[in-house]
């Protein structure tokens, strides 16, 4: 795949107020996250190991028992089945995730052989 537009990945929208890009390789996905204020992903866990990092806004984020807020520049790695959460404080957020391996239910979103329909041509 080389290099990346990030734009020109479809968004995919695991829960309410959160759009995620997800460009993948053969072991390693990246998620492009944008999460609206007040968004939360729930605390789950997954087999995947995830690192990452806050790029913009503020985030509350819970790995295990601790909770911490984090500030743009903050990093973070989950061990794969530990629990975890997020949530955008006090406006949006931009979230880099790096799972290994590759998130499988998030890969089976993403076809890059049907382009995007755009919603008023559909409706034509």
């Amino acid at each position: 795949m080389g290099f990346i537009n990030i734009d020109e990945f479809q968004p995919i929208s695991p829960v309410p107020g959160c759009r995620m890009r997800t460009p993948f390789g053969k072991n390693l996905m990246l998620s492009h996250l944008e999460m609206d204020e007040g968004a939360e992903v729930p605390l789950h866990s997954h087999p995947h190991e995830q690192g990452g990092m806050l790029i913009r806004g503020t985030l509350e984020l819970t790995i295990g028992d601790e909770t911490r807020l984090c500030q743009p520049g903050s990093m973070f790695l989950i061990p794969p089945n530990i629990k975890h959460r997020a949530v955008a404080v006090g406006g949006p957020c931009l979230v880099l995730d790096v799972f290994s391996p590759v998130r499988e239910d998030y890969a089976e979103l993403v076809n890059h052989y049907i382009p995007p329909v755009d919603e008023a041509e559909a409706r034509l």
